[in-house]
């Protein structure tokens, strides 16, 4: 299959030429080392190919902090611009061949034609987002104190509807799934009732889920803190499973892993929620102090690792039944976006495959026995194992780049659209609003 990219294939092609036989070299090596461990690299690549994970629409874009956004050359300026973006990352990196819309940012008139030309660039939709956390131009009701939560029946029927009507978008193009994020919560002791706040997301969000269509499902995402900074009221994993858990099986949980204290144990949340069957979505960035949106693995690649080595044995248990969606969710304030996210989903790609080298009955029986250190040196020698030449293998035989990074550069690309696309330094647009 051939796409119009503006990114040329054949610079792909020439760029790759010349890292072939080097690669080539490289992962027969690695072959013949990961063999004597029992381990087969054809079968590891051939389940690297298929991971899947989305770019958020707004990654694209510059970010921004509670204090400034500094608008990058080139930046897309609309939703067929962010397309555009997307489908040359898909092209040099290969696994992110979804893209998930942020509703009103992404809103347009003519939806099934956004999906042809998504289409026509070898990108799907992934799951769509609604924002009910700032107010937009015209909108008749303030989410200053709340949205799906709020103490005014106007304010809350207001969100219900724009959720609803993000599902209607999103069945347009293609999608299967919601994600609902609020920031919902209280600054100061006292300014609201914990429990009827609560409440009163759970019937706002019964009436988004008797909408939902009956092979879609709904993920609720929770954060710790911001805007809500003295308590939000999907604060932790453990009332996004109880708002999940209240509302019926079409609703899961989502976990992002910037939306937690420092230190939080991110991977036993991943063990518990899979366990009783509520991981529906991860969002996939770092951080530093807090919800950071770093690119990910940046500040903590061993965390990663152990979030994946979760994931890995939550799909060996479940099988086909364990299908969470996958997203990176990341603020790229000082950084080219595109770059980010090509070398984000290069760390993913790494990061499972190194969780797929795991010897999991090995490390089962260090566990019964209660070997620590035993258990512990098996996850230190798959995390150290550099597994790069399969994930290149695997963007060799899938079309894409070897070094995706190097080709995008070599691209000008962003040069190019610097030229064609106005300074954004005027109207820095949506995309400095970041979940």
């Amino acid at each position: 299959m051939s796409f119009d990219f503006e990114l040329s294939g054949e610079l792909v092609s020439s760029e790759n030429s010349q890292l072939t036989q080097d690669l080539e070299r490289d992962y027969c090596d690695l072959g013949d080392r990961l063999l004597r461990r029992g381990i087969d690299i054809e079968d590891i690549t051939r389940r690297l190919k298929a991971f899947r994970v989305a770019i958020p629409s707004w990654g694209v874009g510059t970010g921004g902090t509670r204090f400034a956004r500094f608008p990058g050359p080139g930046e897309p300026r609309n939703i067929y611009e962010k397309i555009e973006d997307c489908s040359v990352i898909r092209r040099l990196v290969c696994s992110t061949q979804t893209v998930s819309t942020h509703f009103p940012w992404d809103s347009v008139d003519d939806y099934e034609g956004l999906a042809e030309l998504a289409g026509s660039k070898g990108l799907g939709f992934d799951a769509v987002n609604s924002n009910t956390f700032q107010d937009q131009p015209g909108q008749a009701e303030s989410y200053k104190f709340g949205s799906l939560a709020h103490t005014d029946k106007a304010v809350r029927a207001q969100a219900i509807e724009h959720n609803i009507e993000c599902i209607e978008a999103g069945q347009k193009l293609g999608s299967r799934a919601l994600t609902v994020w609020v920031g919902d919560g209280s600054n100061f002791p006292g300014q609201q009732n914990f429990r009827d706040a609560f409440e009163r997301y759970l019937e706002s969000m019964a009436q988004i889920y008797a909408r939902l269509p009956d092979d879609w499902q709904v993920f609720i995402e929770h954060k710790l803190f911001e805007p809500a900074f003295y308590a939000t009221v999907i604060a932790d994993w453990g009332s996004s499973y109880l708002a999940a858990t209240s509302l019926g099986e079409k609703a899961k949980c989502l976990v992002d892993l910037g939306h937690h204290a420092p230190n939080t144990n991110i991977e036993l949340i991943v063990a518990r929620l899979a366990h009783f069957g509520k991981l529906g979505g991860f969002h996939f960035n770092d951080s530093k102090y807090g919800d950071d949106d770093l690119d990910s693995g940046s500040i903590n690649p061993y965390q990663l690792f152990l979030v994946f080595n979760e994931l890995a044995d939550a799909q060996e248990r479940s099988q086909n039944d364990f299908a969470p969606a996958y997203m990176m969710d990341q603020s790229h304030n000082v950084t080219d976006p595109i770059e980010s996210l090509i070398t984000s989903a290069v760390t993913l790609q790494r990061t499972l495959v190194q969780a797929t080298l795991v010897n999991r009955p090995a490390l089962r029986d260090a566990q019964a026995a209660n070997d620590v250190t035993g258990a512990s040196q098996i996850l230190q020698q798959a995390y150290t194992t550099d597994v790069s030449p399969i994930a290149a293998k695997m963007r060799l035989d899938e079309g894409g780049a070897i070094d995706p990074l190097a080709v995008f550069r070599r691209s000008e690309y962003r040069n190019r659209k610097a030229n064609e696309r106005s300074d954004l330094s005027r109207n820095p647009g949506p995309s400095e609003g970041i979940v």
